[in-house]
């Protein structure tokens, strides 16, 4: 039951995107089409699922103060805790770089579509933010830091794929002409990080 609390949590009210505005950039410019927005935010899913415990296992194992107590009796008061971040970018950037070889080899039109974005993903400030919050919140096993990154990359999911339909809904609307393009998306985006708001009076 804690795990499902755990990834409501993640999904709706810790949203990266509606909570954090962590991401807005890929966010906004892969919004455009539904296809591609489903496309990278299966990406961002796989890389927070696959990052976020590599990189607790890392933080309990290896850099945090006495963490390497397991090698040897010698090694207890060694804290390596401030190449955090180099080493967790590293390991993100080695599983994007990972699915960019995935669908540059099985999807070349959705790799073509994502373009730079997708390698952008190594440097994407939800993953490295999941990543983060997974170290500052202490996550107690790795089970509950997995949940974390897989609710956190379904709620970015849900996130991108949602504002992806709404301005394929709006394309052909009547929109004054200085709201066009990024104007009208902002707004969007706000109004739907109000609604996602209503999700924090969810008792768990």
């Amino acid at each position: 039951m804690e795990h499902v609390n755990l990834f409501i949590k993640a999904v709706f009210i810790e949203n990266m995107i509606f909570a954090y505005f962590l991401g807005m950039c890929s966010y906004l410019a892969i919004s455009k089409t539904v296809k591609s927005a489903v496309g990278l935010g299966m990406a961002v899913i796989f890389v927070l699922t696959v990052s976020v415990p590599i990189c607790y296992l890392l933080e309990k194992y290896v850099l945090k103060a006495g963490a390497l107590a397991w090698l040897s009796s010698d090694f207890a008061s060694v804290d390596l805790s401030f190449l955090s971040f180099i080493m967790f970018i590293a390991t993100i950037a080695s599983i994007v770089q990972l699915v960019e070889m995935v669908v540059e080899k099985f999807a070349p039109a959705l790799y073509a579509t994502l373009g730079i974005f997708l390698p952008l993903i190594a440097v994407n400030c939800s993953i490295l933010g999941g990543a983060l919050f997974m170290q500052e919140r202490e996550y107690a096993t790795l089970g509950e830091a997995t949940v974390f990154a897989i609710g956190s990359g379904v709620g970015w999911f849900l996130a991108i794929v949602a504002l992806s339909a709404i301005r394929e809904k709006i394309r052909y609307s009547n929109i004054p002409d200085p709201l066009r393009g990024l104007g009208i998306t902002f707004i969007i985006t706000g109004l739907m990080a109000i609604a996602f708001m209503s999700f924090m009076g969810i008792k768990l």
